[in-house]
C-alpha cells in the first residue's frame, strides 16, 4: 500500500469520526453549490406523430421555453414540476402522474444549477391554458416538427431527449450514448 492511500484512509477516518453537523458544514463549505429546478415537458395525448409539446413565452418574450422553476426548500422534484406547470400555464398534472426523464437531472455547466426533468401527458383540446401576463406572457401547443424559436436551455434540454432542432446533440453534462442511455422512450 502506498503512502498517499494511507493518508487518504486516515483523512476519511478522521472525517467520519466527526459529529454529523460538523461533517455537513465541512461538506457544504468545500462542495460546489447548485440551485435545483424542475422542468415539465408536457405532450399532447391527442396529437399525431411526431406530437406536440406545451411551450411558454416569458419576458422579454423573444423565444419559447418549457414550464420550469426552482424547487422550494424540502420540495420533492415531481411536486415542484407539477407546481411550476400549474402556476405558469394553468395545467394541472398530479406529481405521481409525471414520469422522470432519462436522464432525470441535467447539469448546466458553469451555470450553477441542475434541472430535474419530468414528462407529462394531457389532451390539449380539453386542457385550458391560463397565464398571468406577467411571469408568463403566453402558453401554446407546438408540433415537434415545427417549433418556434426556442430559448437556448430549452433547445439544449429537448436535444438530450431526441426532440427539436438539437435532437441527438449531447451537451457536456450528459454522458455519451456509449456510456448510458440518454433518450426518453416516452410516446
Amino acid at each position: 500500500m502506498n503512502i498517499s492511500r494511507q493518508v487518504r484512509g486516515l483523512a476519511y477516518q478522521a472525517f467520519y469520526g466527526l459529529p454529523l453537523p460538523v461533517r455537513r458544514r465541512l461538506a457544504r463549505t468545500i462542495s460546489p453549490k447548485y440551485l435545483v429546478g424542475a422542468v415539465a415537458l408536457v405532450r399532447d395525448t391527442e396529437a399525431a406523430e411526431p406530437g406536440r409539446i406545451l411551450l411558454l413565452r416569458q419576458p422579454p418574450g423573444r423565444a419559447w421555453g418549457l414550464p420550469a422553476g426552482l424547487l422550494k426548500r424540502g420540495e420533492l422534484p415531481a411536486v415542484g414540476a407539477a407546481r411550476e406547470l400549474h402556476e405558469e400555464t394553468g395545467v394541472r398534472i398530479e406529481p405521481g402522474d409525471l414520469r422522470p426523464g432519462n436522464p432525470n437531472a441535467i447539469v448546466h455547466p458553469g451555470g450553477g444549477y441542475v434541472d430535474t426533468v419530468w414528462f407529462g401527458w394531457v389532451p390539449a383540446s380539453s386542457t385550458a391554458l391560463v397565464v398571468d401576463g406577467g411571469e408568463v406572457l403566453e402558453a401554446a401547443w407546438f408540433p415537434l416538427d415545427d417549433l418556434p424559436r426556442l430559448t437556448w436551455p430549452t433547445q439544449r434540454l429537448l436535444g438530450v431527449y431526441g426532440l427539436g432542432p438539437s435532437a441527438g446533440e449531447l451537451p457536456p453534462s450528459v454522458p455519451s450514448a456509449d456510456a448510458a442511455p440518454h433518450r426518453d422512450s416516452a410516446p
